[in-house]
This record gives structure tokens, sequence and C-alpha cells, in this order.
């Protein structure tokens, strides 16, 4: 495919635990990328095998490598590789070789029409197991459902972005599973094309149904943000019409049952309980959006990032 664009290209990879996996992957980037301007960031989020070692010893000057001071996951992980990239055009990718280098020239070329910001993949033929594609089908659907955003594969870790919506993110958590939908609600224009998928090279994969919870909460927090931000009252308004609606007509209930049966309604504890769990449930939730909502303004008001990078090197040599 003919050289699409002179701009420099950041391709942006979380690490953790892929020393089998990473000399390989840096060939084929090489290969898919031949004659255009690039860099490969490689963040090393603490891995406990060789990877950071093996990424060095390449010594290969187009590839730099960021190491964490601690495991941080995989979307802080991102936020430190996309912070320190240069490139005017900016790509992710998973570290396992699942995702495939060669379909970035063709995602490239629908970014340099100037009519998109981000172009998203769609995994075809995904090689991967139910545990990992059951909960990817329910949380698409629930994106699709929620936010009217006809996005069918917000899983899928290879995009290109242009810098600006790049450089605008903000992802903590589990979010980089709704990198798609936040460049949405940043006002990008989005276009979804089919990706090539391969079964994982080496290595184990990290994904586990714990995960499952993780990126549901994000998501509830993500639509709230959405929302809900500058009219709380539109929120937690409605929730209190309801439930003093709930508690009224509880009471009428008991009012009929005291003085139309003549029963001792004292003995009900149930309905009590019931209105205690409802409460509490209420309090938590709030009680954690105001926690991610007074982090978020924490970091972001003092200008700090959520990660600490140990060292950089550029090559294999410490800068």
């Amino acid at each position: 495919m003919d050289i699409v664009t002179s701009s420099l290209l950041s391709v942006v990879v979380p690490l953790y635990n892929e020393e089998d996996n990473a000399v390989l992957l840096t060939q084929k980037i090489h290969e898919s990328l031949a004659g255009y301007n690039y860099q490969i960031i490689y963040i090393d989020d603490f891995s406990t095998d060789r990877t950071k070692q093996v990424v060095k010893e390449m010594q290969d000057d187009k590839v730099h490598l960021i190491e964490l001071k601690k495991n941080y996951g995989q979307s802080l992980a991102l936020a430190a590789g996309i912070d320190y990239a240069e490139g005017e055009y900016i790509i992710t990718m998973d570290g396992d070789l699942q995702n495939d280098p060669s379909d970035i020239p063709e995602m490239l070329s629908y970014a340099m029409s100037g009519e998109f910001d981000l172009i998203t993949g769609i995994r075809q033929k995904r090689k991967d197991s139910l545990v990992k594609k059951i909960p990817s089908k329910i949380a698409n659907f629930l994106v699709r459902r929620v936010t009217k955003l006809d996005i069918k594969d917000n899983g899928c870790a290879l995009k290109v972005f242009t810098k600006d919506i790049a450089k605008d993110l903000n992802l903590y958590g589990e979010m980089h599973r709704f990198i798609t939908l936040l460049a949405h609600l940043e006002g990008a224009q989005i276009k979804q094309v089919p990706v090539k998928h391969h079964a994982r090279h080496a290595g184990v994969s990290k994904y586990g149904l714990e995960r499952v919870f993780k990126v549901v909460a994000d998501m509830m927090l993500l639509l709230f943000i959405r929302k809900y931000f500058q009219r709380p009252i539109h929120l937690f308004g409605i929730f209190g019409f309801l439930l003093i609606l709930l508690g009224i007509l509880i009471n009428v209930y008991l009012l009929v049952i005291k003085i139309g049966f003549g029963e001792d309604i004292g003995t009900r504890p149930l309905l009590m309980f019931g209105m205690m769990f409802i409460l509490a449930g209420i309090q938590l939730f709030t009680i954690g959006i105001v926690m991610e909502l007074l982090i978020r303004t924490y970091y972001e008001s003092q200008n700090k990032r959520p990660y600490r990078v140990k060292k950089v090197s550029i090559g294999g040599t410490a800068q």
C-alpha cells in the first residue's frame, strides 16, 4: 500500500509479561510501517518477567521504553504512552500479537482523509475464549443501548487517533475498554473498519471474570459523568422523588392494613429492611461517584498524572 502520510506516527503498546511477544511484535510493526516516519512506544507495566530486558536488548532506535514504578493497569499504561507520544497520529494496540500491525496503513488512509478523528477496528473471526467474548458482547450491547452509539467492538485495542483527540482522553480504571465512547464524548468523528484478529502467540491472557465487574462499574461512572455531571439533580432528584413516592405508598398500604383489616403492622420488618437496602445501595453508589470525581479533580487541578514513570529508554539507552 502507498505511503499515505509523512507525519510522525506514534505506536503505543502497553506490555505486561510479554517477553515472548515483544521481539516478534516489533518486527511486524517495522514490516507494516516500512517507509513511514514512526516511533514505537512500549510501556512496561511493572512486568515480573524479562519483558523490559528483552525490549532493551533489541537496541532499536525506533523503540522507546517507558518503565512504570508499579503495576497500574492497562488504562494508565496507555495514558502514560499517549502523554509521551510525539506523533501527529497515535496508534494503540495490544502487545500479545492478537492485533495485526498490517491493518495500520489502511486505517491511516481513513484518518488522512480529514473526515475522521478516530479509526477503530472491528475484530473479524475473534480467536478468543468464551470467557472474553461473552462479556465483550454484553458490554457492547449495553453501550449501544444506553448511549445510542453504534460501535460494534468497543474492546478492540487497535485504533488510530488524531493527536488532539488522543491527548484529551483521561484514562483511568478500566476505561481503555471505552476509549471509543470517550472519544465520542469529546466530539470525535469515528470510522469503524474490519481488522484481522489472531490467537495469542505466547504468554497467558490477563483477562479474568473479575474484570467484567470492573468494566461494568466504569461504564456506569462514565455514563453518569456524561449525562448528569452538570445536572446532578436530574439523577438524585428523580431517585429522591421515587423513594418518597414509594415511602408514601408503603405508608398508605400499612394504613389500609391497620384500619381496614385491623392487622398489626408492627410485626412487618421486611418492608423496613427493603427500604434500608435501597437507601444503602444509593449511598454506596453515590459515595463511589463522589470519590471518583474527587480523584479526577485532584489530579487534573494540580496537573498531576495518576502514574509514576521510573525510567525512559530509547534504543536500550536510558534517557
